[in-house]
């Protein structure tokens, strides 16, 4: 593919693995800028790099409106240091929530486990009186 070669809606979902109402969407929060020609809508590589952050900022969990904030920064005109900066910084905060997320989820995880071996041996010492019975 030629880096400056327009894409269509279909073709960005194929290469993305988004669905044609994702890409509308971002167009509609402003995020993506296809060229419009009728209703057709031509994606172009500065789109195709939007998106590849946008995708990304969602799997860590960034807000549309921190994406949006990242995505604007771009111009600044400073070698994208302010930008770097800016998504070290909420890249920092969003990696502090994940790993307490995920002591959470290990804690909750461990006391299911223990709360599972109670009721092993509830329902074992429960059986075992029908067994001696029988």
């Amino acid at each position: 593919m030629t880096e400056d070669r327009l894409m269509t809606i279909r073709e960005m979902c194929d290469v993305f693995d988004v669905t044609p109402r994702t890409l509308r969407f971002y167009e509609s929060k402003e995020l993506l800028f296809p060229i419009r020609e009728g209703q057709k809508r031509l994606f172009t590589k500065r789109d195709r790099a939007r998106l590849k952050l946008i995708l990304r900022g969602k799997r860590f969990g960034f807000s549309l409106e921190e994406i949006r904030q990242l995505l604007d920064l771009y111009h600044m005109g400073d070698q994208q240091q302010t930008q770097l900066r800016r998504t070290y910084e909420i890249a920092q905060d969003r990696l502090s929530d994940m790993e307490k997320q995920r002591d959470e989820l290990n804690a909750a995880i461990d006391e299911l486990k223990e709360q599972m071996k109670w009721g092993e041996k509830m329902i074992t010492s429960l059986t075992q009186p029908q067994r001696a019975a029988e």
